[in-house]
């Protein structure tokens, strides 16, 4: 019998869809991934198995393919617990696997079977309510989904309490909106003495989105007035907050399930490595809709890979990597 559940991937800042395949067939007991899994993927087996026997469940003493399509792409994370879960209770008809068709699993598992909270809830969200489909996602990453204006979210604690709600014996509530409330002050501008041409510019930049760049000697006030940007920039709007958003909640930022209307401010070091700028998520792409100080221009190499970026609107970085794959990064009003 073969079962089919909706999850994803993440390259990136990209969300790719992947289908989980289960069959169960008849032959010597064996539990194989296919489709280019990592070692996280991989140990799934283990977590999975260990969460079935808290339900008092076993698996069959069958063959079982779990295959991860496309095989083609690498699936890194331990979101992927969640879905190959379902694919087993679907397989083994637990759960009927029409209930499964139209939402998109995504979460970790406890040996015990409670789901613990994953990376990027949010971006997978925004493609379920794209795609048309429901989220299934740990109760944890509840507020975080419903960011995301997505009406149709399963978010359960635990995997008994996932079985139970697609049985009908139980309701699993609708999670809530939360909003984060940062504490963090910026230096003010008001601070900066002189300087005016200078605080000229960076007015102009914080009105028009435009990017900025300093030059001078050491000790003459670049990553000063950087550094108080912020304070005369304008909170994020909502669309800007979910998509600055959704950057933090494939790097883990994101805290409480909430989501941050504070424009953010990076300033990584100036001999750091481009790779390390641009990687996923690097400081590069946490500089969404923000302003950071970036590279000191005694090292122009290091800044070279993010000059196209700079100058249009969406372009792909080259990331050197063992996949080969470029790396999706936007840019939009950044210093």
């Amino acid at each position: 019998m073969l079962s089919r559940v909706n999850t994803v991937a993440f390259n990136g800042l990209e969300i790719l869809d992947v289908d989980l395949q289960v069959q169960i067939s008849s032959g010597l007991p064996a539990f194989t991934i296919v489709g280019l899994p990592d070692k996280a993927v991989a140990e799934s087996r283990e977590r999975v198995r260990a969460a079935l026997q808290s339900l008092g469940l076993s698996l069959p003493a069958k063959r079982i393919t779990l295959n991860l399509a496309p095989a083609d792409l690498l699936k890194e994370g331990s979101h992927f617990d969640l879905p190959v879960a379902l694919g087993l209770l679907a397989g083994m008809g637990v759960i009927p696997q029409e209930e499964l068709a139209d939402y998109i699993a995504l979460g970790e598992l406890g040996l015990d079977g409670s789901l613990l909270s994953v990376n990027g809830i949010l971006p997978a969200a925004v493609k379920a309510n794209r795609s048309g489909k429901g989220l299934i996602c740990p109760a944890a990453n509840g507020s975080e989904a419903a960011w995301s204006g997505l009406q149709s979210i399963v978010a359960p604690d635990s995997l008994l309490s996932l079985v139970n709600h697609f049985k009908g014996s139980q309701l699993i509530p609708f999670p809530t909106v939360q909003k984060t409330e940062s504490q963090t002050l910026f230096p003010d501008m008001s601070d900066v003495k002189g300087q005016e041409s200078a605080k000229r510019a960076l007015e102009i930049a914080a009105a028009g989105a435009h990017n900025l760049l300093m030059i001078g000697p050491p000790g003459a006030g670049k990553s000063m007035l950087a550094a108080r940007l912020p304070s005369i920039l304008p909170p994020l709007t909502a669309a800007e907050a979910l998509e600055t958003s959704m950057i933090h909640s494939v790097a883990g930022e994101l805290k409480n399930g909430g989501i941050c209307f504070e424009r953010p401010f990076r300033a990584p070091l100036p001999r750091r490595r481009w790779s390390a700028a641009v990687a996923k998520p690097g400081p590069a792409k946490f500089r969404w809709r923000t302003t950071a100080y970036c590279f000191s221009t005694n090292y122009p190499n290091s800044a070279a890979p993010l000059w196209k970026p700079c100058g249009n609107r969406s372009k792909m970085v080259p990331f050197p990597s063992r996949a080969s794959m470029p790396i999706p990064f936007t840019r939009r009003g950044f210093s």
